[in-house]
């Protein structure tokens, strides 16, 4: 199968999820690095390109100039598929900009600055017949896609209750809140509306709603800051409403020393519950009413199609978070294949997050701002 050409915006010399992207893109062989501009700083940005294996023509100085380079290519040397991983403010007028050109794109998370700008992506990659799609790679979990196809399946019952978290101590120290690399994320000028709930509790909602495929309805929030000089906040207690009124209750901070990551996320049915932690991705544990808790493992031949699909190694052995990202670029690259040479996708390759799913996030989110104004009091979203 032919290789796909990508290209990747943001993500420099240093930077933890540029080296993710650049070796989750990779890792299946369905894409090969193309092109690149991948610093702020022009000169940074063709050197750490050529460092990678870039040419001199395709290692950028800026964003702008690839996106004008690259456009002008015939189809068959065209990027197939271009990944934003900037700073939030400009994730909007990036992916825009190439969407507008007829590329598809792939946007780290949060989609935009405002619930408008993620409307108007929605409706751009619509009329442009373009993927447009949002890294949410914890949706890439093998056990993750397992929870998801649990509950499809109806091995939970009705759904009564979801818990999310996405709490760690990673923000707590006072003396680092001046750090420029810390800062940026409680400015809402460089942020967004919210802070520790754009930067990981978007990440917990989005999986309550991909493992129920339901969307939140309504919210009750209580945001918290710590440290008192931020400007946004750096702990948020939500409780929310979803479809076929569902439960759920979210924790999300940065305050919460002695929690390394804590990525969990609990379902509880009316047949039994589930339990996943992203530091332990390779287990999950399932209690059925009445019964005890059984470990499902990563690799198990009895998981759901969806799980055995993105299994990329034997059972017992690790497999972790650059495998998960893998996951979302090996249905992308499916999905943009098909498109290529006018097939049909499978159906489990279309689980990837998109650009519709980085909207409702951003809504969710500023239903939760309204509520806060409103002293937690109930806000549709």
């Amino acid at each position: 199968m032919q290789k796909l050409r990508w290209g990747l915006v943001g993500g420099g010399e240093g930077s933890q999820i540029g080296f993710t992207h650049r070796a989750a893109a990779q890792l299946d062989g369905h894409f090969y690095f193309d092109a690149g501009a991948l610093d702020i700083d022009t000169e940074k940005s063709k050197s750490f390109g050529r460092k990678l294996g870039l040419t001199d023509q395709k290692s950028y100085g800026s964003w702008e100039e690839m996106l004008e380079k690259e456009k002008k290519l015939n189809k068959e040397k065209r990027l197939d598929l271009v990944t934003v991983a900037t700073p939030n403010s400009t994730h909007f007028e990036i992916t825009k900009s190439f969407l507008k050109e007829d590329f598809n794109v792939l946007c780290e998370k949060p989609l935009s600055m405002t619930v408008e700008q993620a409307q108007e992506l929605v409706k751009l990659s619509k009329d442009m017949g373009k993927i447009c799609a949002v890294n949410y790679g914890y949706t890439g979990y093998p056990l993750v896609r397992q929870m998801r196809s649990m509950i499809m399946n109806g091995d939970l019952g009705d759904i009564r209750l979801v818990f999310a978290e996405f709490a760690g101590g990673f923000m707590a120290d006072e003396s680092d809140a001046q750090n420029p690399r810390v800062k940026w994320r409680f400015s809402a000028k460089h942020a967004g509306m919210a802070a520790i709930t754009i930067d990981c509790g978007i990440h917990a909602l989005n999986m309550a709603c991909f493992v129920t495929d339901k969307k939140i309805v309504k919210v009750s929030s209580d945001f918290f800051s710590g440290i008192k000089s931020r400007e946004l906040e750096d702990d948020n207690l939500s409780s929310f409403r979803m479809e076929n009124d569902v439960a759920g209750r979210l924790w999300t901070s940065g305050l919460a020393i002695g929690r390394t990551h804590g990525l969990t996320l609990q379902v509880f049915g009316s047949k039994g519950g589930l339990s996943w932690k992203q530091e332990q991705p390779n287990q999950l544990f399932w209690t059925p009413i009445n019964d005890s808790t059984r470990i499902i493992e990563r690799g198990h031949p009895n998981l759901y199609p969806s799980a055995k699909r993105i299994n990329k190694i034997t059972i017992g052995h690790p497999e972790g978070m650059i495998a998960a990202f893998s996951n979302i670029y090996k249905d992308l690259f499916e999905n943009i294949n098909a498109r290529k040479f006018g097939k049909n996708p499978s159906e489990l390759s279309k689980s990837y997050p998109t650009v519709e799913d980085g909207c409702h996030s951003l809504e969710i989110v500023k239903a939760m701002k309204k509520s806060v104004s409103l002293n937690g009091s109930w806000a549709r979203v």
